[in-house]
């Protein structure tokens, strides 16, 4: 069975109806990206900060997986499947995929301030001010903000390198260190990429572009992936 590697970014959630600040050019009503997910934002107006996300939240709640997730999902009939999100969404994983790596953290977790290790599951409800891990911590949103390192990048590169086939829906390929996961797709592989706009690709790859958005593009994708298994 051929090892799948799919990295998503916020593309793929678009039609499920998760808005993203590129979407709104960078504004979340009148706050720019630096006023609510970075950490000198967290320091500055911690309850800016708890309720963007728990915005955010209860929006993913309301929301449903789209064709695209489930497509995805349905490859894992026939292919090894990883799926490496940009995303912080867990719609991948309810729409059945079982082998996701979340780059940029989970909405529906929350972590300790003192304590990167500590890490819990508070599904679709709020954090407060005043709720502490288990050390006495004020606890904050389980997201890697913009400034922050990715932690979970090296295992991201590494399920890269084993990859069979390489594709990229939905993403925009500016935000790093995401953005050079492409790079690390073994020279033979094929890469495709599913996006409606323009997007920039590394010049010395050869990339089969699907200019579709998610769901009819892993439509196609599908479609053109069991032909190069029967051929």
């Amino acid at each position: 069975m051929k090892k799948l590697v799919i990295l998503t970014g916020a593309g793929m959630s678009a039609e499920s109806g998760i808005r993203t600040f590129r979407d709104s050019d960078g504004l979340w009503e009148e706050y720019e990206v630096t006023d609510v997910a970075t950490p000198m934002a967290w320091k500055k107006n911690t309850p800016l900060v708890l309720r963007f996300y728990n915005e955010r939240r209860k929006q993913l709640a309301a929301a449903e997986p789209n064709e695209g997730h489930r497509g995805i999902a349905e490859l894992a009939k026939d292919f090894d499947v990883h799926v490496i999100t940009q995303n912080i969404d867990n719609l991948h994983e309810r729409a059945g995929s079982k082998n996701v790596l979340h780059l940029h953290g989970e909405l529906t977790k929350a972590r300790s301030t003192t304590d990167p290790s500590l890490i819990y599951d508070i599904f679709y409800n709020d954090i407060k001010e005043g709720d502490k891990c288990e050390k006495g911590s004020q606890l904050r949103p389980h997201i890697v903000w913009f400034g922050e390192a990715v932690p979970m990048m090296d295992e991201a590169i590494r399920i890269t390198r084993t990859a069979d086939i390489f594709v990229v829906i939905g993403s925009s390929l500016v935000v790093y260190p995401a953005a050079g996961l492409i790079s690390y797709a073994p020279d033979r592989v094929p890469v495709f990429l599913i996006d409606p706009k323009e997007v920039s690709v590394p010049l010395n790859r050869k990339i089969e572009v699907i200019k579709e958005k998610a769901s009819k593009g892993v439509e196609i994708l599908s479609e053109r992936l069991f032909n190069m298994q029967r051929g």
